[in-house]
């Protein structure tokens, strides 16, 4: 059987698995993507992403253009109003998974990436120098042999399950979710953004909560409407039938208690059909056996409740992808990889307080009404609303830098430098995916000596910047600042995320 050699081995094609590729490749490391699907995704799963991504996207210019926050957004469908906040955290970006694995596959095209549609990773087993992967192609079985195997596999993940990686959490039992794209004929659409029911009245876009359970109504495309219920305490049903329409509409007749008619579309699909019985709220024991380490999905499950699954699963990607390219390329300092756990982890439990949570909330009768009045009054209170924002764009974590500055383990904020060819925002600074050192008054370059070949310093100035000088990790989280243009502390912050100073080690 032949074997084919690489620095890095990812099972999975999604958006998180691609995102990876591309940070790979932009740091110097092409791995091997294996996808068991004959090409990108289809099927429509995330409508969006929330929270912080949009930022992290534009940091590789991905997003389409400067990302804006939210105005409101929802908790539980409990209305949150961000005007009152001096910095709103959360940002939204409309595309659908179908167009974004299409857009990154693109992307990990044009890096020449060796992207594998319809190769399945089939077995693997690691020692202490790397993986040895069984791949099952269209052209028969071969291994590949890899320093690292990613598993950004999904839910299920192979990869978690063969490297025994415990997956403890929680699994509700007592709700069965619905969702399908539709057409109700007498929908109305009202110049206020909301629309009449016919036989219910007036509902805006989004979740609702009923009496009898859970209602969601949104076009995330013109026309293309996409309803969904969540029904608690319901009768046992064959999980592995396929969802009709019929049972569909039983079910939204149900939770609204009127009889609306609904019809399957009328335009051209992929369209969503799906039932989901139970819930699970899960996150790996830990992220890395040894030569295995997971992202996305592989590393936590959770309600969509909120949209935090991409927000989740792509920054995992942007923390990893430079950390495992410098552990590659041999100048990683000590316990670096391990840093993506440390880093990480903590932000998956948090999701699960917050789906968790807004679950809760959702169930139906009048205790819960009841909690839903207090918690919608708890929400027009405006220190609540930054906390909840915090907590549902992952803005809540800091990581530990070492650093005591109030701006490290922060993701950067949003400001412009100036250049000779114009105004640049720091977001366009970090396009290579190298370590920034902003230094607008030009003090601090020779303390970069030895660590030249592994980060960018920008000496334009900056008055809009939060500090006089800031280092900037390749995922555009800030590992250094200082607000006196002092260099105490900034050779330990490079040893710390770059390594050694090139000379020492040489030296060594």
């Amino acid at each position: 059987m032949s074997e084919i050699r690489t620095d890095v081995l990812i099972s999975g094609g999604g958006p998180n698995g691609l995102l990876l590729a591309s940070e790979l490749a932009l740091a110097g490391v092409r791995p091997i993507v294996l996808e068991t699907h004959p090409g990108p995704g289809s099927e429509p799963k995330a409508n969006g992403m929330v929270g912080q991504i949009p930022r992290v996207l534009d940091l590789r210019g991905i997003h389409p253009g400067r990302p804006e926050p939210l105005p409101f957004y929802i908790f539980s469908g409990l209305t949150m109003d961000f005007h009152a906040l001096a910095d709103n955290p959360m940002y939204a970006w409309m595309i659908s998974q179908p167009e974004l694995t299409a857009l990154l596959a693109d992307r990990v095209r044009g890096l020449d990436i060796d992207m594998r549609w319809g190769h399945t990773l089939a077995d693997f087993a690691q020692d202490p120098d790397g993986v040895t992967a069984t791949v099952s192609g269209p052209d028969g079985e071969y291994r590949i042999r890899a320093r690292y195997l990613v598993g950004a596999d999904g839910g299920k993940s192979m990869v978690r399950k063969r490297s025994g990686i415990g997956f403890p959490g929680f699994t509700s039992t007592d709700r069965i979710s619905r969702a399908a794209n539709v057409e109700i004929p007498d929908l109305v659409r009202l110049p206020t953004g909301g629309y009449e029911l016919p036989g219910y009245g007036p509902v805006t876009w989004g979740h609702h909560w009923t009496e009898r359970g859970m209602f969601v109504l949104a076009e995330f495309q013109p026309g293309r409407t996409m309803l969904a219920t969540g029904e608690y305490d319901t009768e046992p049903i064959d999980e592995n039938a396929p969802m009709t329409m019929a049972e569909f509409s039983a079910s939204v007749n149900r939770v609204l208690g009127i009889d609306l008619e609904i019809r399957p579309p009328s335009w051209e699909g992929p369209h969503v059909m799906r039932r989901l019985v139970g819930q699970n709220t899960r996150t790996a024991e830990r992220y890395r056996d040894r030569r295995v380490l997971l992202i996305g999905d592989a590393a936590h499950v959770h309600s969509a409740m909120g949209g935090p699954g991409l927000n989740l699963g792509m920054q995992d990607a942007m923390n990893l992808g430079w950390k495992l390219a410098a552990e590659v390329h041999g100048w990683a300092p000590a316990n670096l990889l391990d840093t993506y756990e440390s880093e990480r982890r903590p932000l998956a439990e948090r999701v699960m307080i917050s789906s968790m949570a807004q679950g809760a909330l959702m169930k139906p009768g009048p205790e819960v009404g009841a909690l839903r009045e207090v918690f919608g009054e708890l929400l027009r209170i405006d220190p609540v609303i930054d906390h909840m924002a915090q907590l549902m764009s992952g803005a809540d974590i800091r990581y530990a830098t070492g650093c005591d500055h109030p701006l490290a383990g922060r993701l950067v904020p949003d400001f412009t430098v100036e250049t000779t060819n114009g105004p640049r925002r720091i977001a366009e600074l970090l396009r290579s995916g190298r370590p920034v050192l902003l230094d607008p008054h030009d003090r601090l370059g020779a303390e970069l000596t030895g660590w030249s070949d592994r980060i960018d310093l920008v000496t334009t100035p900056a008055p809009q910047a939060p500090a006089a000088a800031i280092l900037i990790r390749p995922d555009g989280y800030i590992a250094w600042a200082t607000s006196e243009s002092s260099a105490d502390g900034l050779a330990e912050a490079l040893t710390r995320w770059l390594g050694p100073a090139r000379s020492l080690a040489v030296t060594e």
